[in-house]
């Protein structure tokens, strides 16, 4: 493939997410054509139809056979490790979503496929492109904050808010079983915002789970495929350097997710920033500055957009957010404008990394060894958690190579 040369895409799982990302990839002048598979042939086909997207392949080996160049998997969270490798390993370029695996093993096996094939692996992760993680990003360079010795990472999504109708949309029957999915196996939406800042990468952690209560059959250790009762759980995280990140994930909150369901908070030895579901303040020694209106996103759509109708109620402010003030709109492709955006304005972002990183063969910013970072300091809180809260290290692949192209 030529530098800036259009390429074709499969997309893996056509669910309520995955169709707000083939309508961007449809729409990138970079894209040639998109093509979709499910494990119920019926979604695949109804989402090429309302898209007029390229056509549909029975079975992900059939997009692995085929001469598709690239991948974007949007299956369930704790299927993608293995899915990434193979794709990876049939030659394709990989997008996947969150999270990057749920093993350190997987993880391993992912950075390893990158690294020998030299094929473009990237992270859909959203919290980079938030708005407060992109104000802070610009305040670091600029060493507003002076040195960093403290953040915070929320996760905040109540189940009742839009995750029961979410399993139970790709669960089936037993539901239950996979919507007790750990919390801090999930943990990217929180770990990113922080680093996805500030840089560098956990070194340990002491992590609390919180077990459920609601007795309703989720989280549930009889119940659940992960053997797990976690419905909350809060970590302290060492730093590289020195400095600490606690991370909450928390399914049980009265908190209003469909307002800001990612929320962070950054204290340096010169400057901090701090975020609530509705407002976001600089502080430093002279004062306070209200910086809400740079970060805060408008609709970018109609809550009752017919795209939307498969998108269930709860969870379709998360699917409409346009961008905010300190996005760098003007960097977008122009056949974006007045397509649906999502999560904080990150789509767009999303979906333009990863196609300008296969087309031009560069490294994407979540790249493997950064979505690693983002991954796995979850990973092993959630074994923490396990045996009591014990303090455990934190394992590095280390920065992406110099001078990496994918």
């Amino acid at each position: 493939m030529t530098s800036a040369q259009a390429f074709s895409i499969g997309i893996v799982g056509a669910g309520q997410f995955s169709g707000q990302f083939s309508k961007l990839f449809h729409a990138h002048p970079l894209v040639s054509s998109v093509y979709v598979t499910d494990l119920l042939p019926e979604r695949a086909a109804s989402l090429v139809e309302k898209q007029g997207l390229a056509g549909t392949f029975d079975s992900f080996d059939d997009m692995l056979d085929s001469d598709l160049d690239a991948i974007a998997l949007f299956t369930q969270r704790w299927t993608h490790g293995p899915l990434v490798v193979r794709a990876l390993r049939a030659g394709k370029h990989v997008y996947s979503a969150v999270p990057m695996a749920i093993t350190v093993e997987e993880i391993e096996a992912i950075i390893e496929a990158v690294r020998e094939t030299g094929l473009t692996y990237m992270m859909g992760e959203t919290s980079y492109y938030n708005p407060a993680t992109v104000y802070a990003r610009g305040r670091v360079a600029e060493g507003a904050f002076g040195r960093i010795f403290y953040a915070e990472g929320d996760y905040v999504h109540d189940m009742d808010l839009g995750f029961y109708a979410a399993y139970q949309y790709s669960g089936g029957d037993e539901w239950q079983r996979t919507a007790s999915y750990p919390p801090m196996l999930y943990p990217t939406h929180s770990v990113g915002g922080v680093l996805g800042a500030i840089g560098g990468h956990a070194v340990s952690v002491s992590c609390i789970g919180v077990p459920d209560d609601r007795g309703d059959g989720v989280f549930d250790r009889e119940v659940s495929m992960f053997d797990n009762d976690f419905s909350n759980a809060t970590a302290l995280f060492e730093l590289a350097g020195g400095g600490s990140m606690r991370i909450n994930e928390f399914r049980r909150v009265g908190y209003p997710a469909h307002i800001r369901e990612s929320r962070f908070r950054y204290f340096g030895t010169e400057g901090s920033f701090e975020q609530t579901a509705i407002a976001a303040l600089w502080q430093d020694r002279d004062g306070v500055t209200d910086v809400t209106e740079e970060v805060d996103t408008k609709p970018s759509m109609d809550l009752d957009d017919p795209s939307l109708a498969d998108v269930d109620p709860a969870l379709r402010d998360a699917f409409v957010s346009g961008l905010a003030p300190v996005h760098d709109a003007g960097r977008l492709p122009a056949e974006f404008q007045g397509l649906p955006n999502g999560h904080e304005g990150s789509h767009h972002f999303l979906v333009d990394d990863f196609v300008t990183a296969v087309a031009t063969r560069t490294l994407p910013p979540v790249n493997a060894w950064e979505a690693a970072r983002y991954t796995l300091p979850g990973i092993i809180a959630h074994e923490s958690a396990l045996r009591g809260g014990e303090r455990l290290a934190v394992p590095d692949f280390g920065d992406a190579p110099k001078g990496a192209s994918a």
